[in-house]
């Protein structure tokens, strides 16, 4: 499932950032941002048009992305026991 994707308020876990070419720099960026595989994530807010922004928490921070940077991150859902 994609980070653009994903209901707000759903816990997940990052699974990879899609590379679009070769020496992806928004790939690397979000990579930089902590966008890495098993890091928790959760969509908080969306923008009041066209849902854009979607603001983003990792970790104990929080980050407004476009959904498609947001579409480039691949998430793993948290099951009901593992989001506790």
């Amino acid at each position: 499932m994609k980070l653009s994707e994903l209901p707000r308020r759903i816990a997940a876990t990052v699974e990879t950032v899609d590379d679009q070419a070769p020496n992806d720099t928004i790939a690397r960026r979000l990579r930089e941002l902590g966008f890495v595989a098993g890091e928790r994530v959760e969509v908080m807010a969306a923008g009041p048009v066209a849902a854009e922004p979607l603001l983003v928490q990792i970790g104990y921070t929080r980050f407004a992305l476009r959904r498609s940077e947001a579409a480039r991150v691949r998430v793993k859902p948290l099951s009901a026991e593992g989001a506790a």
